[in-house]
């Protein structure tokens, strides 16, 4: 719905002359769209500490657990030792049984002292067994939660792989006219320079381009759960105001408008995953002291990320 109410902005701003209100509104919603994708690189770092520190959690685990088995294995040599007192005790006592009473009482005293230490140690190492079996399992259900996670992170890695793949072979025949796609960060960057979309000063796709943007949606169309944001980049040089047209901002705007309107051609691609943002001449990716450097920071670049639902929910739980 927000996409289409953009749409509908941008075709008002089309067709009249740009308010100060319009042009407000249009640096709001770039200023949102910013904040959406500063937020979705501060949970990609969250995600990654998160798992960090589930890793940390699992090694403090095992330290404890070895350290509980290596004092349940002294229990035992203490157990030991002190059951093989008892017996030689026992042994002394009955050969003494007929020739001492007070050594019998003697014995007898020590016998009851031995019995003691030998309850205690019983009880020392049952209940450092429970403490044992309770460190395995927390240290079995965080293991699976780290597993768990690294194996939807290798997944949404390995999903996002197919994706960059996928539409690299798509758009083969565009190779060194301009396009690029690359997989960083856990997402997919297709950058496609103004040379193969636009004329100079144009929003308007030609028909080359307008191919190229048809093909990256019907690979779109086969990945509907993936989130589409289309930025639209000028160089440096000031854009004379004439027409619709006011600034940089507005002709980026109007040109990452324009491809999600051909992306929106496409009925297997979701509106609602879709977002246009115009960003002017303030990400460059090359200097702009030079016409190649200017060549490359004109560029449409559309930035693909997959759901991070399920990573989601298992930190929440």
């Amino acid at each position: 719905m927000k996409n289409r109410i953009t749409v509908i902005l941008l075709v008002l701003i089309a067709t009249s002359c740009v308010s100060p209100k319009v042009y407000k509104e249009l640096e709001s919603k770039y200023a949102t769209l910013k904040k959406e994708n500063r937020n979705l690189k501060d949970e990609n770092g969250d995600l990654l500490k998160a798992k960090n520190k589930a890793a940390n959690d699992l090694a403090e685990l095992q330290a404890k657990y070895d350290s509980a088995v290596k004092r349940r294995d002294q229990l035992n040599t203490d157990y030991t030792i002190a059951k093989s007192k008892y017996d030689a005790l026992k042994a002394s006592y009955d050969a003494l049984d007929a020739n001492s009473s007070s050594a019998i009482a003697a014995n007898t005293q020590k016998n009851r002292e031995l019995l003691a230490q030998l309850e205690t140690k019983e009880q020392a190492l049952a209940a450092e067994n429970a403490r044992l079996e309770q460190l395995k399992k927390e240290l079995e259900s965080r293991s699976q939660r780290v597993a768990d996670l690294e194996s939807i992170i290798a997944s949404k890695e390995a999903e996002m792989t197919a994706l960059k793949n996928a539409i690299s072979s798509a758009l083969t025949d565009f190779e060194g006219k301009g396009l690029t796609v690359e997989q960083r960060n856990g997402k997919v960057y297709v950058s496609m320079e103004n040379k193969l979309l636009f004329e100079s000063g144009s929003w308007a796709v030609g028909t080359q381009g307008r191919r190229a943007v048809k093909q990256l949606g019907t690979v779109l169309g086969d990945n509907p759960e993936i989130s589409v944001l289309i930025e639209g980049h000028t160089d440096n040089a000031p854009y004379p105001a004439k027409g619709n047209i006011s600034n940089n901002w507005d002709l980026s705007t109007k040109r990452a408008t324009a491809i999600v309107s051909i992306l929106q051609e496409n009925n297997n691609i979701k509106a609602d995953n879709l977002t246009a943002a115009g960003r002017g001449e303030f990400a460059p990716i090359a200097p702009n002291t030079t016409p190649e450097g200017k060549a490359k920071n004109r560029r449409i670049e559309v930035i693909l990320t997959p759901k991070l639902d399920k990573i989601t929910n298992l930190l929440n739980n």
